[in-house]
């Protein structure tokens, strides 16, 4: 890769992972995702019981670093048990990051990605 296309890539300066679940997976969800605060440094948000922002379904998120995503996002592919997990790059570019480089696990959400407005 040359350099002038690195310098117009985007930056990547962390990620979110969002954990979703429904009232039957509540209990699930939160064991997971209490389990990863505690084996990696990131942060955890709330477990929220109703839609939030474009996400179609009740979640959680996960915030962590560069340098630790292969390691999370390795061990969620390995213990979401069957929770969908929709993990995406925090580039500055909110539509982008998540409508164009999103890495789902499970099935395919539905996003509402008119929330965000175009870069």
């Amino acid at each position: 890769m040359n350099t002038l296309t690195r310098a117009t890539e985007p930056q990547i300066a962390g990620f979110h992972a969002h954990v979703y679940f429904d009232a039957s997976s509540l209990e699930q969800a939160r064991t997971l995702c209490e389990q990863a605060a505690r084996r990696f440094p990131l942060q955890m948000g709330r477990v929220h019981q109703q839609p939030v922002g474009p996400h179609p379904d009740w979640s959680c998120q996960l915030a962590f670093g560069t340098a630790i995503a292969g390691e999370v996002i390795s061990w969620l592919a390995l213990n979401r048990g069957g929770l969908v997990v929709f993990t995406h790059p925090l580039t500055g570019n909110e539509l982008a990051d998540h409508r164009d480089h999103a890495i789902w696990m499970g099935a395919v959400r539905p996003l509402d990605l008119s929330i965000f407005k175009a870069a």
